[in-house]
């Protein structure tokens, strides 16, 4: 399973607008290009996710996740706030990077949890967050992506 396979230069934006965490899932939940009732019905679910434990897992990263209804296949997507918002990461840091992750509740195809996995494995490396923060195109994650075999 290759990251890049998913993303695309719409779904990634590397100036989020937002202060709060909520702001910050909207920003990201607009990259899908989903209609405005499938918008409001996913970024509640992702508020409900977050409310049960937060997605951020430190060193300024986060990674938003849920299965809903409004999608049928998975989509993925890449935000970046240069200034960070809290987003009750587990290292109690603001998180600045922000993959999102969206699949249908019956997923023939498993790529879900194994697209979680990667990204959590692609997070862990610690040349990861500086060269996030350093990218000044979309371009340029996919280069990330590709560089780390991700």
């Amino acid at each position: 399973m290759i990251l890049r396979d998913f993303l695309t230069p719409e779904r990634v934006d590397l100036h989020l607008d937002g202060t709060t965490r909520d702001e910050i899932l909207d920003s990201l939940v607009s990259l899908l290009g989903l209609d405005d009732r499938s918008r409001t019905t996913l970024a509640r679910t992702l508020r409900r996710r977050e409310n049960l434990g937060s997605t951020g897992i430190g060193k300024g990263i986060a990674i938003p996740h849920c299965r809903s209804l409004v999608v049928n296949r998975l989509h993925l997507a890449y935000g970046r706030h240069a200034g960070g918002v809290d987003f009750e990461s587990i290292d109690g840091k603001p998180a600045s990077h922000f993959f999102l992750i969206v699949a249908p509740p019956l997923e023939v195809s498993g790529q879900y949890l194994p697209t979680l996995g990667r990204i959590a494995q692609f997070a862990r490396d610690p040349e990861v967050p500086a060269k996030l923060a350093a990218m000044h195109t979309a371009e340029e994650l996919f280069r990330l992506l590709d560089a780390k075999g991700m």
